[in-house]
């Protein structure tokens, strides 16, 4: 007797009536983990660990949310979580080249910074003032009188002496020097190139002896100089200190609870006091720029957790080198190249830290650099600022103090880039210990039906999308039943899913309603498939038209219709392929034609070999098996890769040896072992529409439908135009599991079976299968029997000497070979 699977068996429906609400706007907000129960362990796992290397990497395929899930998970997670401190960098006044890292309470950070540029702001004006003040004139001007007193003193003393003796003490350009003078006034030169020589000697001898005087008179007047500018200098640091003293103090009294930054704010207040001549000068410009002597003074605010609330979640989509680690910028003036600690950058790596971090496997690996430079980031447990590292010109850079590294990284990657990692670097192993595995798919019972119409919720709340009918929700369920490819699993690849809620959405307001009906959702589906089928609708418009030939009614010998899955982009649509098969005399056996012009994968070369060895098992248990045969996809010019068709081959194959024509009307797929057993394949319910499609324009005719593995029925999720013309009988699915099953509702003729003997139950297939074989095999042994040439016989009787042929020379061997007796 012949199954046929009935219309509750092609479709698992969703009935709305088993969801306690109305609309979703009825159902709670959550953002917990659907439908990853294992996952979500490992990642509660890997969060709530202290220890190190316990980094997570979740592991999965694309849609199936992972990005965003893992998101929303640590953002409410992150929300109860302390704040992280903030990061300045400040000028190290002893080394500039290291600028200091420096860690306040969140918000901290931001008010210093404040503080410090209002102080600069400050002392800029109060130390300027400062030294116009009477007291600091008058004092100056004392130091500055009691020097210019001094040098008068001390040059009139020499003049003096000089003017005993006929010279003067004359001031020229190159400083004080002595010369001889007439009348109070120097003699010029060239009168004194005309005195006698002894005259000219004399004056000689009296300027040396009066110029070691002068000399021990300007050396005493440059120790009082210098003594007047210490007093100077001590009078304005005594003036700078008592303005900066207040100033600093104010804001010192505001971070006693910060140790270094009370350290620093003395180091500030030394420095001030010892530069205070930059606070005097004039400087034009902006006051706060590249050359401004006051950027010393500023506080870089790296990381700034003022607004955080609870710990930090950053996704960096683009993580390069300095993205990643921070970077340290350089600018140009005046064709020289300058950078200061103001000039720090912050990378991901310092805004996540004390949160979590989530990264993407494919982006690291794209630049070898950036994953060498995480793994050191994360043994160490330091971020390391570098200079800029596409500068192909020497400069000064910077060598900041590296800032403590506390964080935890998520990684997000396909299992193949996992297991390429894992294979390959020993220090993943140790860096990323916890492995989150996401599922494809979820058990589909009431709960997750449930956990699906609360994924709905959330979208439409996020996104602001219409309410879903519980009608709506019913049928995206069975939507994600036909993504997951069973009726008793739910995908949960929920970026498809999401795609088709926004759809849904749209369509529900085009047709002006306040909720998402099935109606919608139907659209919705419809609208998708019909703006990516253009493909299947030229390959089914060639069929109709018959440029392809498909026959759907019908029998043929050796001829059966196979079915192909074929993907353009996100499309996956079933095509019906005719496949033939040939059986001849011969022994080159049975002969694939795509495998030999190469035109088939190493699974489908896999499901012939494999057919024939069932060809072996099932007919050579006695003698070999002598035929040959060619197996063909026609028109098929792509390459077959999958051993879906195997089934199909088979029953061609069969069908040819036994001369019992196959019906056109039934289509089969399905891969078969070695046993004659049926296994299943994949994409089985885009096959059957496929066909169902081609039989539907060429006209259905009741007697039409595809053969399927019996094992794949729980992957049926049909549309429901195929399901009503199986309810009609217009439609038929047949399950199988095995070949016979297939063979007897192909040719409507009973398989058989193996009697005690070692032959099959005559009148029946198995027994012209093999009848057919050894036809072949007779036909084979008979032409090469008579293609053998006979041994020559002997004579009945013994020739008699007068009877010998006579012996001659030079017979060719034509002569030789007429005289031979015939056969």
């Amino acid at each position: 007797m012949i199954n046929e699977l009935g219309p509750n068996q092609l479709r698992r429906v969703c009935d709305p009536n088993s969801f306690e609400f109305t609309t979703t706007d009825e159902l709670p907000l959550t953002s917990d983990i659907i439908g990853q129960p294992r996952a979500t362990q490992a990642i509660e796992f890997g969060l709530d660990i202290d220890g190190p290397g316990y980094h997570i990497f979740v592991l999965g395929h694309s849609g199936t949310g992972r990005s965003t899930t893992i998101r929303n998970y640590l953002a409410e997670r992150a929300v109860g979580e302390p704040v992280p401190s903030d990061w300045i960098y400040v000028n190290d006044f002893k080394q500039p080249h290291s600028p200091r890292a420096v860690s306040l309470p969140a918000g901290v950070g931001v008010r210093f910074k404040s503080d410090m540029d209002a102080l600069v702001e400050e002392l800029k004006e109060a130390i300027p003032a400062a030294f116009q003040a009477d007291e600091y004139r008058e004092s100056r001007g004392s130091i500055e009188a009691a020097l210019k007193t001094d040098q008068e003193r001390v040059v009139g003393e020499v003049d003096a002496q000089a003017k005993e003796r006929g010279f003067l003490v004359v001031r020229t350009a190159a400083g004080l020097v002595v010369a001889p003078a007439r009348d109070g006034q120097p003699i010029p030169p060239e009168e004194l190139n005309k005195l006698p020589g002894e005259e000219q000697n004399r004056l000689l001898a009296i300027r040396s002896e009066l110029e070691e005087v002068l000399n021990e008179a300007l050396d005493r007047l440059r120790e009082r100089e210098r003594q007047a500018r210490d007093a100077v200098r001590e009078l304005d640091q005594d003036v700078a200190a008592s303005t900066v003293k207040h100033a600093v103090a104010e804001i010192k009294a505001r971070y006693t609870d910060y140790v270094e930054i009370e350290e620093y704010l003395d180091e500030v207040r030394a420095d001030v006091v010892d530069r205070v001549s930059d606070f005097v000068a004039d400087h034009p410009g902006d006051g706060l720029g590249r050359t401004s002597p006051f950027r010393r003074y500023l506080v870089n605010v790296l990381v700034d957790s003022s607004e955080a609330r609870g710990a930090p979640v950053v996704i960096e989509d683009n993580p390069t080198y300095h993205n990643l680690i921070g970077r340290v910028e350089y600018q140009v003036l005046a064709g020289t190249t300058v950078t200061d600690f103001t000039m720090l950058k912050a990378g991901a790596l310092h805004r996540a830290n004390g949160g979590y971090l989530i990264l993407r496997a494919r982006d690291l690996l794209a630049d070898p650099l950036v994953w060498h430079t995480l793994k050191r980031a994360l043994v160490s447990g330091l971020i390391t600022l570098e200079k800029e590292s596409g500068l192909a010109f020497a400069v000064v850079t910077l060598d900041p103090e590296p800032i403590p590294l506390d964080l935890k990284v998520v990684l997000l990657g396909s299992p193949s880039q996992f297991y390429y990692l894992y294979s390959l670097d020993e220090d993943f192993r140790k860096l990323f210990k916890v492995k989150a595995d996401f599922s494809t798919y979820m058990v589909r019972d009431s709960e997750s039906e449930y956990q699906y119409a609360l994924f709905v919720r959330a979208r439409c709340d996020e996104e602001g999308l219409l309410p879903f009918e519980r009608s709506g929700v019913a049928r995206v369920v069975e939507y994600g039943s036909r993504l997951s490819e069973h009726q008793d699993r739910l995908s949960v690849r929920f970026g498809d899913v999401a795609d088709l809620l926004r759809e849904a959405s749209y369509w529900a307001g085009k047709a002006e309603r306040d909720c998402v009906t099935a109606e919608d959702v139907e659209r919705a589906i419809g609208e998708a498939d019909n703006r990516a089928d253009r493909v299947e609708d030229e390959v089914r418009q060639s069929i109709v038209e018959g440029r392809v030939l498909i026959p759907t009614t019908g029998e043929v010998v050796g001829q059966v219709n196979g079915l192909a899955l074929n993907a353009v982009g996100d499309h996956v649509f079933g095509r019906p392929a005719r496949i033939t098969a040939n059986t001849y005399v011969g022994r080159s056996g049975v002969v694939d034609i795509q495998r030999e012009v190469k035109l088939s994968g190493p699974t489908h070369g896999k499901g012939v070999l494999t057919l024939i060895s069932y060809l072996g098992m099932q007919y050579a248990t006695k003698e070999p098996i002598n035929l040959s045969a060619n197996l063909s996809f026609e028109q098929t010019y792509d390459e077959i890769r999958g051993d879906s068709a195997s089934l199909t081959e088979l029953c061609a194959l069969l069908s040819s040896l036994a001369e019992v024509p196959v019906r056109q009307g039934i289509a089969v797929t399905g891969s078969v072992d070695q046993q004659g057993r049926v296994q299943p394949v994949g994409g089985v319910s885009a096959k059957v529409e496929g066909f169902f499609s081609v039989c539907e324009e060429q006209g259905l005719t009741g007697d039409q439908g595809v053969i399927i593995p019996a094992i794949n029925q729980p992957n049926l999720m049909l549309r429901t135009e195929v399901v009503e013309a199986v309810s009609e009988a217009r439609f038929h699915i047949y399950p199988v599991s095995t070949v016979d099953e297939a063979i007897e509702i192909l040719t409507g003729m009973k398989a058989g079976k193996r009697t005690k003997r070692g032959g099959f139950t005559k009148g029946m297939f198995h027994a012209r299968v093999a009848s057919r074989l050894k036809k072949l095999a007779e036909s084979l042994d008979g032409n090469r029997r008579s293609g053998q040439r006979q041994p020559r016989k002997a004579p009945d009787r013994k020739r008699t000497g007068s009877e010998k042929e006579p012996k001659s020379k030079g017979k060719g061997r034509a002569e030789r070979k007429t005289s031979s007796p015939q056969r």
